[in-house]
C-alpha cells in the first residue's frame, strides 16, 4: 500500500472520483443536497484546481531540462481535499454534521498546504522559510476560496445571513491548516542540498 501514496496512482484516483461525484451532482436530476451549490462551476473549476501545480511543476521540469522524479504524493495530497469537500456534498455531511464544515477548512488546508510544501520544500533555504512561506500561501488560499464560495453561491444563496461569521472562521482555520502543514513538512518533509 505504501507505494500506491508514491505513484501517479493516488493523484489519478482523487482526481477521478472527484470528477465523477462531480459529475452525478451535475447531471443527475432531483437531488436536493446538490441544488444552490455552483456544481457546474466546480466540475470546471476543481479538476482545474487539482492539475495546476502537476503542471507548472511538469512545465518548470521540461524548460530547466531536469528529470526528477514526480512528486504523486504531493500531487495526490493538493487533489484531496477537492475529493474530500465532493465526497462531504454527496454523502450530505455539510446539513447534517454541524461540524463537517469547520473540520474540512482545517484538515484539507493541511492536505492542500502539505503538498504544495511537499514541492518547494527541497529547494527552500533556510529551512523556517518555509512555515511562513506555507502558511503565507495558505492564508492567501483561504481568501480566494472563500471569495469563490461568495460569487458562486452565498451573494444570492440562503446562506448570507451567516456568510461574514462562517468566512471569517474558515479563513481562520484554513490559515491555521497552512500553519501545521509548515511545520509537518519542516520536521518530517525531504531537504536537498
Amino acid at each position: 500500500m505504501r507505494g500506491f501514496w508514491n505513484s501517479v496512482w493516488f493523484p489519478v484516483v482523487v482526481l477521478v472520483l472527484t470528477v465523477a461525484q462531480l459529475a452525478v451532482a451535475e447531471y443527475v436530476p432531483g437531488i436536493e443536497r446538490f441544488a444552490d451549490k455552483a456544481f457546474g462551476a466546480r466540475l470546471i473549476a476543481y479538476p482545474v484546481m487539482m492539475l495546476f501545480v502537476p503542471a507548472v511543476w511538469w512545465l518548470v521540469q521540461r524548460r530547466r531540462g531536469l528529470h526528477e522524479p514526480a512528486p504523486y504524493l504531493a500531487f495526490g495530497l493538493i487533489g484531496l481535499p477537492f475529493l474530500v469537500d465532493v465526497t462531504g456534498n454527496s454523502l450530505d455531511l455539510y446539513d447534517t454534521v454541524a461540524w463537517w464544515d469547520d473540520f474540512n477548512h482545517f484538515v484539507n488546508w493541511v492536505f492542500l498546504c502539505l503538498g504544495i510544501a511537499l514541492v518547494i520544500a527541497p529547494r527552500l533555504r533556510p529551512a523556517w522559510v518555509l512555515v511562513t512561506l506555507v502558511t503565507g500561501f495558505g492564508c492567501l488560499l483561504a481568501l480566494g476560496w472563500e471569495l469563490g464560495e461568495w460569487y458562486t453561491f452565498i451573494r444570492h444563496g440562503t446562506e448570507l445571513d451567516t456568510a461574514y461569521e462562517d468566512t471569517l472562521f474558515d479563513m481562520a482555520l484554513g490559515t491555521l491548516g497552512s500553519l501545521v502543514a509548515g511545520f509537518l513538512v519542516l520536521r518530517l518533509g525531504p531537504r536537498r542540498p
